[in-house]
C-alpha cells in the first residue's frame, strides 16, 4: 500500500508540477490538462503498438502535451478566448484526437505490450528476487523525479524562468523592459501540458492500459494537490516551492487510497472521490481566506 502510494504521487507528482506552472507561476487557469494527460497514455499506446521504443515513446508523448499547450496558448493570445475558455475548448477536442491516436479505441491493454516499467519489472525479479514487484519503479521514479526537480529548480533560475515568473505577477513590466509575453506564456503553458502528458503516460504504464477518459478531474485532483503541499511548507525558494508540490501529491494520493480502503465505515465508495476531493479544495481555499484575513487584520493593528 505505501509503495502504492508513492509510486502514484511521484507519477501524479509529474502533472502538477505543470499545474504550477500554468497556475502560480504564470496566473493562467489551463484545463487543457484534462484532455493532456491521457492523450500521453494514448500517444504511448500508439507508439508502442508500431515497435517504437518506450523511451522514445514518453519523448513523442510529451511533445504531444506541448503542442496541446501551444494550441491552448494560440487560442488565447491570438483569438483573444479567455484562458478559461481556451481550456475547455481544447480538453473537449482533444478527446476526439485522442480517439483518432488510438485509432477510435477508447482503451488498449498493455498486457502484452512491452513496457518500461516492465522491462524494470522484469529486470528487478531477475537480479533481485526478493524484493516486492513495484519496488524497481519506485526508485526509478524516485531517481527520475530528482534528476527532473534538480532541472526543473534551474530553469527557473535562468533568465526565461524568472521572466516566466515576472510574468505571471506584473505583465506589464514584462512589456516594459521588451519582452513578448505571448511568447514566454507560450512557452510554460506548452511546459506544463507536456508534463502533463507524460504524467499520464507513466500512469498508464503503471495502470497497465491506456485510456482515453483517464483525464477526467485529473486538474480538480491536481489542484488539491498543489493546495495541499502549499499548507504543508511555506516559502518563497523555488526548490522549496517544486518540492512542496511532489509532497502534496503524496498526501493526497495517500488521503485517496485511504478512503478506498477504510471509507466503508462511514459509508464512503469509490464514487464519492470526486466529492471528496471537491470538499478538500473548498476547505483549503477557506482556510486561505481565513489567514489572508488575519494577516490583513493584524498588519491594521
Amino acid at each position: 500500500m505505501f509503495e502504492t502510494i508513492l509510486i502514484e504521487g511521484l507519477i501524479y507528482g509529474i502533472m502538477v508540477l505543470g499545474l504550477f506552472i500554468s497556475y502560480r507561476t504564470l496566473n493562467f487557469c489551463d484545463m487543457t490538462v484534462d484532455g493532456a494527460f491521457p492523450m500521453g497514455g494514448c500517444i504511448l499506446a500508439a507508439c508502442l503498438l508500431h515497435g517504437i521504443p518506450p523511451f522514445i515513446a514518453l519523448i513523442f508523448a510529451f511533445l504531444g502535451g506541448c503542442l496541446a499547450g501551444l494550441c491552448t496558448t494560440i487560442l488565447y493570445t491570438k483569438l483573444r478566448i479567455p484562458d478559461l475558455l481556451a481550456g475547455i475548448l481544447m480538453m473537449t477536442m482533444l478527446y476526439s484526437v485522442n480517439l483518432r491516436i488510438m485509432n477510435n479505441r477508447a482503451n488498449v491493454s498493455f498486457l502484452r505490450i512491452e513496457t518500461l516499467f516492465s522491462r524494470i519489472q522484469d529486470f528487478f525479479a531477475d537480479k533481485f528476487p526478493s524484493l516486492p514487484g513495484d519496488t524497481g519503479i519506485l526508485i526509478f521514479l524516485v531517481i527520475f523525479i530528482v534528476i527532473f526537480k534538480e532541472v526543473l529548480d534551474i530553469f527557473f533560475h535562468t533568465d526565461l524562468g524568472l521572466t516566466m515568473g515576472a510574468l505571471g505577477s506584473n505583465e506589464q513590466m514584462i512589456i516594459s523592459q521588451g519582452v513578448n509575453p505571448q511568447i514566454v506564456r507560450g512557452i510554460g503553458i506548452a511546459v506544463g501540458d507536456g508534463l502533463a502528458a507524460l504524467s499520464g503516460a507513466f500512469c498508464a504504464m503503471f495502470s497497465g492500459f491506456a485510456d482515453v477518459g483517464s483525464g477526467t478531474g485529473v486538474v480538480v485532483s491536481g489542484l488539491a494537490s498543489l493546495m495541499l503541499g502549499e499548507f504543508i511548507l511555506k516559502s518563497n525558494k523555488i526548490g522549496v516551492q517544486t518540492l512542496r508540490v511532489l509532497i502534496g501529491s503524496i498526501i493526497y494520493r495517500a488521503l485517496m487510497m485511504l478512503a478506498r480502503r477504510y471509507g466503508h465505515f462511514i459509508h464512503l465508495t469509490p464514487n464519492d472521490l470526486k466529492l471528496i476531493t471537491g470538499i478538500l479544495i473548498v476547505i483549503c481555499l477557506i482556510i486561505a481566506k481565513m489567514k489572508r484575513k488575519s494577516t490583513a487584520g493584524g498588519r491594521k493593528c
